[in-house]
C-alpha cells in the first residue's frame, strides 16, 4: 500500500510559525526547534498511518469526519481525504478551537 501525502493548509503553516516565534521569543531558537521538530515527526506519522489519529471528539466535528493527534499541548486536526491527509489546523489544546470549524 502506498504511503498517503501530507498537505498543509495555509491556515496549519501558519500555526506552525506562529508556535516557533513564540517559542522563540520566550524561551529561544533551540526551544522553538525542538517543538515544531516535535510536531512535525507527529505529522509526518500519518503518511504511513493516516488513521493514528482518533476521530475528534468533538461531536460536530467527528461527524465531519475531522481527526486529532496530539503532540504535547498541541492538538493537530486533520482529514483523510482519498490519498492525502490534509492538515487542517495546529492548534493549542486549551483553547476552545474546535468551534473555528463549525459551519456558520
Amino acid at each position: 500500500m502506498a504511503d498517503n501525502h501530507l498537505q498543509f493548509l495555509p491556515a496549519a503553516v501558519e500555526d506552525l510559525e506562529r508556535i516557533a516565534d513564540y517559542y522563540l521569543q520566550m524561551v529561544g531558537a533551540a526551544s522553538a526547534e525542538r517543538i515544531t521538530d516535535q510536531l512535525l515527526e507527529a505529522v509526518e506519522r500519518l503518511e504511513k498511518y493516516p488513521n493514528l489519529g482518533s476521530l475528534h471528539p468533538d461531536p460536530v466535528l467527528g461527524a465531519m469526519e475531522y481527526r486529532r493527534i496530539v503532540s504535547g499541548n498541541y492538538v493537530c486536526v486533520y482529514k483523510v481525504i482519498d490519498n492525502a491527509v490534509v492538515i487542517y489546523r495546529i492548534v493549542s489544546g486549551t483553547t476552545d478551537y474546535p468551534k473555528r470549524f463549525y459551519p456558520s
